[in-house]
């Protein structure tokens, strides 16, 4: 199943049932799991784990050197769940410092010419277009689509089940459940329709309507906001996605004029 005509370093860990066509490249210092596939041209280099069931496409680089000035050259890691899809022209650095690294969950979908910088995390089940762009340090929450062109500056976090719409330049931090539009980046609304799809209450739908018409309708500060959200809609587990986002983000949102954060 490995092809003579592919370069794979005697040390690499290779599991079963894989797939290395011509021309690929593995690094030494690379482990690769069961039933995965790497098509010609790609290259996975050193210090990158990858998990089962992914499939990386012609021309993608997995766990490049991180494209950092603080990186000297150390041992740093790139890790990759299940179940992904990794397009043409790919590439994901690894990470700059010996712990941690730049994270790929499970059953991701990162469509061709993307980037994802060094030690950035991005959750399961997320959908990245073409050529979308993070950053370094940057995480993405876990069912969030960033369409076709999307870029991310670095540092920036954007929530779990959110929308943003192609070409959107982020900086700062997006919260769950959300749709973002526009340069600069403008609140467009709930992501309802996906949500409603996969398996959120009307009753759920609403809450998260409700939040937001406070956050970003009201005209009045993310404090006063918050305040409203707590009183107006019934504890939840949407809810507390909401608040605690926000707050652990020391109420600093994407969208928000400056003279009300």
């Amino acid at each position: 199943m490995i092809s003579p005509l592919s370069h794979v370093d005697p040390s690499a860990k290779i599991g079963e049932n894989v797939i290395i066509h011509p021309f690929a490249y593995i690094d030494a210092d690379v482990e690769i799991g069961d039933n995965c596939e790497i098509m010609p041209y790609a290259s996975v280099i050193k210090g990158t784990r990858m998990g089962k069931h992914n499939k990386v496409y012609q021309g993608a680089i997995i766990g490049a050197d991180p494209q950092d000035f603080r990186w000297k050259g150390e041992s740093t890691y790139c890790h990759i769940g299940d179940n992904n899809i990794i397009r043409e022209y790919v590439i994901i650095n690894r990470g700059i410092r010996p712990t941690g690294g730049t994270v790929i969950g499970d059953d991701c979908f990162i469509a061709a010419e993307s980037h994802i910088g060094h030690d950035s995390v991005i959750a399961g089940r997320t959908v990245l277009g073409n050529g979308t762009m993070i950053a370094g340090d940057c995480k993405v929450g876990k069912c969030t689509i960033l369409s076709s062109g999307a870029m991310l500056h670095e540092r920036s976090e954007v929530g779990d089940w959110v929308l943003i719409k192609g070409g959107c330049r982020i900086l700062g931090n997006v919260p769950p459940y959300v749709v973002i539009a526009h340069n600069p980046a403008s609140y467009y609304g709930i992501n309802a329709i996906i949500m409603g799809k996969h398996g959120f209450t009307p009753e759920q739908i609403d809450d998260v309507a409700k939040s937001y018409r406070h956050l970003y309708q009201s005209g009045t500060s993310v404090f006063n906001a918050l305040q409203r959200i707590e009183a107006d809609v019934a504890p939840s587990d949407i809810r507390s996605n909401i608040v605690d986002f926000i707050r652990n983000h020391d109420m600093k949102i994407v969208a928000i004029p400056t003279e009300l954060e």
